[in-house]
C-alpha cells in the first residue's frame, strides 16, 4: 500500500465516538455504517494526509459538520464539532492552507445551503434514536426519487431541489476523494448561507496528473544560453544600461545566461528533476490547473447522466469554483507574494513607463493571459514609431497650410464665387469664401504626406505582425511551449454542460420512443433551427445598424436645412461643423449602446447553437461579436468616406429621399475633413467612455452592490463582524473572470481605427498609444485586484485573433487606397496639375472642379425664397462636379474631365493596392518567423536531451555489466571451493546463481 493511502478498519461498538487520536482530519469525520455491528478489531489507523476512500469500504462515510449536526449526537460526544467551531488562526494563513497549516488550498468550490432552525440544539437532536441514524445513512434518497430525510417531528422538511443538490455534492465530493484529492469543508464563515469546500492535491496526485497532462518541468540539467559577441554584445550592454530605469524590479525579468532543460514530467524519470523542494516544484498556477482538470473529468452520476464541474456549476449545485489568489496585495504586515509584487510593479499607474513583467504574469495567471498582455505590450510599443510619423505628417500639414494654393483661392474674397443653395427654398446662395476655415483645416489631413503615411502604415501593420510572431516564438521557448500542440489540448477538451444536457434530452426522447440510444451526439439537423436563427438574427442586426445610420442621415439633412434658415452669416458658415459634430455624437452614443446589446446577442446566438467544447464556443462567439461590432463601429465612417456626396444629383435635378429630403453634399474642400471629425470623435469617445470609464466604473459598481448585499445579510454579532475574512471569502466577493474576448475585441476594433482610415486621421496612432498606456495598467489592476484568479490555460499563440488582425491589415490597404483616390482631392489635383494646368501650378484648380448652373433652370418650387440675400441678383451659381456648362450643347451632362479623373482614381487604387501588398509580402518574407538564436537554442535543447538519455542508458549498461562480472567471479569462487566444503557445493552453487535474481 502506498505511503499516502489510508488503512481503515471497522470501529468497535465500545469505542467512544469522536475524533481518533491519530487522525488529523478537519471538517470531516468517519461514522460506522451500523453502530450495533462491532467486530472486535483494533482502531483505525489514518495517515496525516487523508487520501482517497476505497469504494469497497461500505461502512465508511464522509460527513460534513452540518450533516453531523442534522443526524444528532450527545453534547459530550461532539468534541470534533467543538474544536472546529473555533476561528482559524494564523497557522492556516487565513484560508490559504487547511486547518493543519501544512496542506495548501489549491482550489475552492462554493455552494449555497439553507441553515437549519437556530432554536434546535445538539442536545435536542441527541434524543433521536440510533435507528434514525442508521436509516438516514443506509437509506439515503437518490436525486429524483422524492424521498426526504426524517429528522424529527418538529424538523421542517428541506426543499426538494436543495436536497437534490446536497446529494449531488456529496457524491461528487466522494468521487473527488476517490480521485486522490483531499477536501475540507467550511460553513462557519462571515458570508451566511455560503459553504466552501477547500481542495488540496497531494504530491502523488500532482505527479500523476502532470504526467497525464504532459507538463514540461525543469530538470536538474542546466545549460548556457548563447550570448552575443563583439559589437552586438557592446550594443546590448549599452541598451540594457539605458533601459535599466524602465525595467520592472522582479527576478523573473532579469536577463538569464543559463536555463534549465525542460522535459515532460514522468514518475519513472523523477530522478531527472530537481525535487529538493517538493512544496515549490509545482507552483500555485500549475497546482490549480491540475485540480481543475480533475474537477472537469470527475463525474456525478446520481442525476441519471454524468456531470462534471461545468455541469454542476450550470445547474446551481455549486455557485462558484476558483483557485485562490496568493494573498493580500495591500495593507500592513502583508507577507511578500507574487500578487503583491504584480500590484507594485505592474498594476500601478505609477509604473506606466516601465516594461511589463511578462514572465511573472505568466507564472501567476498562465500562458494564455500572459500572451494577451505580451501582445498588448508589443502592439503598444509598435504604436510609438507610428505615432511619431503621424505627428510629423500632421505638422507638415500645419506648416504648409499657408502655401496651399487651392485653400488660398477658396479663402480669397476677390474671386467672388457664388455657390448654389445647399437646400431647397429656405437656403439661399452663398459665397465660397465662407467655407475658408473648413478648406484650411482639411489641408491638415489632405496633403501629399498622407499618401506616404498610408503606405507607411500598411508596411507598419505587416512589420507588427512579423514582430509579434518572433516575440511569440521567444516566449514559447522561454515558457517551454515549443513542443506543446493545442491539438493535444483539444482532445482533452471536455464537452460543455449545455451540450451534455442537450444530448441527454435527445437520448431521453429516443428512450421514450423505444429507440436505441448508443452514443448520442448533436447533428446539423438538431442545430438547424439555431443556425437559421443565427442567420436571420445577424442579418436583422446588420439591417438595424444600417437603419440607424440612415436615421442619422435624415437628422443631418433636416438639421442642416433648419440651421440654414438662420439669418446670421456666422450661423450659416458653421452649419456643416454643427451638423457633423452633433450627428457624430449621436452615432457615438448609439454605437456604445449597440456594442453592449450586440455582445449579449452574439453570446445568446452562440449559446443556442450548443457548441460542443469551450474552444468551439469561444471561436464562434468571437466571429459573431466581431462581425456585429465591426459593422456597428465602422458603418457611419464608411458612409462618410464612400457614399456621402456621391449620389446627390445636380441643381435642377437633385436626388430626394421620401420626395422631400435632398441628399447631402460634401463641402467644397471634400468630405475628408468630415471623415476626420467622424473618426476622431468615435475613436476617442469609444476609448474614453467604453474602454476606460466602463472598465473602471462597472466593476466598482458591482463590487459595491455585492458589498451592500453582504452587509444586509451580515450578522450583528460584533465578534463575527471583527473577525478577519478567510482568503476564499475575500476572493468570493471578487468579480468572476469572464474570458479575454472583451479585452481582445476592444483592441482589435482600435487596431481597425488605426489602420483602416489612417489616411484621413494621421493622429489616430498617437491617441491609440495614449489609450493603451492607460489600458495596460487598467487591465492589470483589474486582473490583480478586481477579478477572481482565473484558471491557468496553456496556449502557444493568440489563436483566431491573429487571423483577424491579418485580415484587417489586408483590408486596410484596400480601404486606404479608396480613401486617397475617391474621398480626398489628391487624384483630381494630380490630374489638373499634369493635364489642365497652364503654368504647371495649382492656380485655377478650384475653378476647374466647379461646374456652372443657370438659376433659370431650377425646378418649380425649389428656387431660393430670397434670391437677393447676397445683395445682388444671381444669374449663374457654381456647384462641385464635372459637368458641361449651361451654354454647352449637352448642358449639364457629365464632362470628359470626370472620366479622366475617374480613370486616374481607379488606376491609383490598382497600383497602390498591388504595390503595398507586394511590399507587405516582401516584409513578411524577409523577416523570419523564428529568430535565429531561438532556433539554435531549441536545437541545442534537443541535442542535450538526447545526450542526457544516452548517458542514462550507458549508466544502466555499465551497471548491468558490473552485475554480470560479479556473477561470473562468484561462480568461479564457487568452483574453487576446498574439499571439506564440497558437501555443501550444490547448496552454494544454487545460492550463487540466485544472486542476480535477487538483484
Amino acid at each position: 500500500m502506498e505511503k499516502d493511502e489510508i488503512h481503515l478498519r471497522r470501529l468497535p461498538a465500545a469505542a467512544p465516538w469522536g475524533p481518533h487520536a491519530d487522525s488529523e482530519f478537519h471538517g470531516v469525520d468517519f461514522l460506522p455504517e451500523d453502530l450495533s455491528e462491532a467486530p472486535v478489531e483494533t482502531g483505525m489507523r489514518v495517515n496525516k494526509k487523508y487520501s482517497c476512500l476505497p469504494a469497497e469500504e461500505k461502512g465508511i462515510h464522509i460527513i460534513n459538520i452540518r450533516a453531523i449536526e442534522d443526524i444528532g449526537y450527545d453534547q459530550h460526544e461532539s468534541t470534533l464539532l467543538n474544536s472546529l467551531s473555533k476561528n482559524p488562526d494564523a497557522d492556516c494563513k487565513y484560508g490559504l492552507y487547511f486547518r493543519d497549516g501544512k496542506r495548501k488550498v489549491d482550489y475552492i468550490l462554493v455552494y449555497h445551503y439553507k441553515k437549519s432552525s437556530a432554536g434546535k440544539t445538539l442536545a435536542r437532536r441527541a434524543q433521536q434514536n440510533d435507528a434514525s441514524v442508521r436509516s438516514s445513512k443506509q437509506d439515503q434518497p437518490l436525486p429524483g426519487k422524492g424521498v426526504q430525510l426524517e429528522m424529527g417531528e418538529s424538523e421542517t422538511h428541506m426543499d426538494y431541489h436543495e436536497d437534490d443538490k446536497r446529494f449531488r455534492r456529496e457524491e461528487y465530493e466522494g468521487n473527488l476523494v476517490e480521485a486522490g484529492l483531499e477536501l475540507e469543508r467550511d460553513e462557519d464563515t462571515k458570508i451566511h448561507g455560503i459553504g466552501f469546500v477547500k481542495i488540496h492535491a497531494p504530491w502523488n496526485v500532482l505527479c500523476r496528473e502532470a504526467e497525464f497532462l504532459k507538463l514540461k518541468m525543469p530538470t536538474k540539467k542546466m545549460y548556457q544560453i548563447n550570448q552575443t559577441h563583439g559589437l552586438l554584445k557592446k550594443i546590448n550592454s549599452v541598451i540594457q544600461k539605458i533601459t535599466e530605469p524602465i525595467q520592472p524590479k522582479v527576478a523573473e525579468h532579469k536577463p538569464q545566461t543559463v536555463k534549465r532543460l525542460s522535459y515532460p514530467f514522468s514518475r519513472e524519470k523523477q530522478h531527472l528533476f530537481d525535487l529538493s523542494d517538493k512544496d515549490s516544484f509545482f507552483d500555485s498556477k500549475t497546482r490549480s490547473t491540475i485540480v481543475y482538470e480533475i474537477l472537469k473529468r470527475t463525474t456525478c452520476t446520481k442525476a441519471k447522466y454524468s456531470m462534471g464541474i461545468t455541469s454542476l456549476l450550470a445547474n446551481g449545485v455549486y455557485s462558484a469554483a476558483y483557485p485562490l489568489h496568493d494573498g493580500d496585495y495591500e495593507g500592513e504586515n502583508v507577507e511578500p507574494n507574487d500578487r503583491k509584487l504584480l500590484c507594485e510593479e505592474w498594476a500601478s499607474y505609477g509604473v506606466f513607463y516601465k516594461y511589463q513583467p511578462i514572465d511573472l504574469v505568466r507564472k501567476y495567471f498562465g500562458e494564455k493571459i500572459g500572451l494577451y498582455f505580451a501582445w498588448l505590450g508589443v502592439y503598444t510599443q509598435m504604436l510609438i514609431p507610428a505615432s511619431i510619423v503621424g505627428i510629423i505628417v500632421f505638422l507638415y500639414g500645419c506648416a504648409t497650410v499657408d502655401e496651399n494654393i487651392p485653400s488660398m483661392e477658396m479663402c480669397d474674397q476677390r474671386n467672388n464665387i457664388t455657390m448654389c443653395p445647399l437646400c431647397d427654398k429656405t437656403c439661399s446662395y452663398w459665397k465660397m469664401s465662407s467655407a475658408c476655415a473648413t478648406a484650411r483645416a482639411s489641408h491638415l489631413f489632405d496633403n501629399p504626406a498622407t499618401v506616404f503615411f498610408s503606405v507607411f502604415m500598411a508596411l507598419w501593420a505587416a512589420t507588427f505582425m512579423e514582430h509579434w510572431k518572433r516575440k511569440q516564438m521567444r516566449l514559447n521557448y522561454r515558457w517551454d511551449l515549443t513542443g506543446f500542440e493545442e491539438e493535444e489540448e483539444a482532445v482533452k477538451d471536455h464537452p460543455r454542460a449545455e451540450y451534455e444536457a442537450k444530448v441527454l434530452e435527445k437520448s431521453l426522447r429516443k428512450e421514450h420512443k423505444h429507440k436505441e440510444t448508443d452514443k448520442e451526439k448533436l447533428t446539423w439537423k438538431d442545430r438547424f433551427p439555431a443556425y437559421l436563427t443565427n442567420f436571420v438574427g445577424i442579418i436583422f442586426m446588420v439591417g438595424l445598424t444600417f437603419a440607424i445610420v440612415f436615421g442619422v442621415i435624415i437628422y443631418r439633412i433636416s438639421t442642416a436645412a433648419a440651421l440654414a434658415i438662420s439669418s446670421t452669416p456666422s450661423g450659416r458658415s458653421s452649419v456643416r461643423v454643427t451638423v457633423t459634430a452633433t450627428a457624430v455624437i449621436i452615432n457615438l452614443v448609439v454605437i456604445i449602446i449597440l456594442d453592449e446589446v450586440y455582445g449579449c446577442i452574439a453570446r445568446w446566438l452562440t449559446q443556442i447553437e450548443v457548441p460542443k467544447t469551450d474552444k468551439n464556443f469561444e471561436e464562434r462567439l468571437i466571429f459573431k461579436a466581431f462581425l456585429l461590432k465591426f459593422v456597428n463601429a465602422y458603418t457611419p465612417i464608411f458612409y462618410v468616406a464612400f457614399f456621402k456626396g456621391r449620389f446627390v444629383g445636380r441643381p435642377g435635378d437633385y436626388v430626394y429621399i421620401f420626395h422631400s429630403f435632398r441628399m447631402e453634399e460634401c463641402a467644397p474642400g471634400g468630405c475628408l475633413m468630415e471623415l476626420c471629425i467622424q473618426l476622431s470623435i468615435i475613436m476617442l469617445g469609444k476609448q474614453l467612455i467604453q474602454n476606460n470609464l466602463f472598465e473602471i466604473g462597472i466593476p466598482k459598481m458591482k463590487k459595491f452592490i455585492r458589498y451592500l448585499k453582504l452587509k444586509r445579510r451580515r450578522s450583528l454579532d460584533h465578534e463575527e463582524h471583527m473577525k478577519k475574512k478567510q482568503r476564499y471569502e475575500v476572493d468570493y466577493n471578487l468579480e468572476p473572470f469572464a474570458g479575454l474576448t472583451p479585452e481582445y475585441m476592444e483592441m482589435i476594433i482600435q487596431f481597425g481605427f488605426v489602420t483602416l482610415f489612417v489616411a484621413s486621421f494621421p493622429l489616430a496612432p498617437l491617441f491609440a498609444l495614449l489609450n493603451n498606456i492607460i489600458e495596460i495598467r487598467l487591465d492589470a489592476k483589474k486582473f490583480v485586484t478586481e477579478l477572481r484568479r482565473p484558471v491557468a490555460v496553456r496556449a502557444k499563440d493568440i489563436g483566431i485573433w491573429y487571423n483577424i488582425l491579418r485580415g484587417i491589415g489586408k483590408l486596410a490597404v484596400i480601404i486606404n487606397a479608396f480613401v486617397i483616390s475617391f474621398t480626398s482631392d489628391f487624384i483630381p489635383r494630380l490630374v489638373y496639375l499634369y493635364m489642365y494646368s497652364e503654368n504647371g501650378t495649382m492656380h485655377g484648380f478650384v475653378n476647374h472642379t466647379l461646374s456652372s448652373f443657370n438659376v433659370s433652370d431650377f425646378q418649380a418650387g425649389t428656387a431660393p425664397n430670397d434670391p437677393l440675400d447676397l445683395g445682388y441678383e444671381v444669374q449663374i451659381c457654381r456647384y462641385k462636379d464635372y459637368r458641361e456648362p449651361p451654354w454647352s450643347e449637352n448642358k449639364y451632362d457629365i464632362s470628359k474631365d470626370f472620366w479622366a479623373v475617374l480613370a486616374a482614381r481607379l488606376a491609383f487604387v490598382i497600383v497602390f493596392q498591388n504595390l503595398v501588398m507586394f511590399m507587405s509580402e516582401f516584409v513578411d518574407w524577409i523577416i523570419p518567423d523564428i529568430p535565429k538564436d531561438i532556433s539554435q537554442q531549441i536545437h541545442k535543447e534537443k541535442v542535450l536531451m538526447v545526450e542526457v538519455f544516452m548517458r542514462e542508458e550507458q549508466g544502466k549498461l555499465q551497471m548491468l555489466e558490473t552485475w554480470k562480472d560479479k556473477d561470473k567471479k562468484k561462480g568461479e569462487n564457487c568452483n574453487n571451493h576446498s574439499p571439506r566444503l564440497s558437501r555443501s557445493r550444490s547448496g552454494s552453487l544454487s545460492s550463487c546463481h540466485s544472486y542476480p535474481l535477487d538483484v
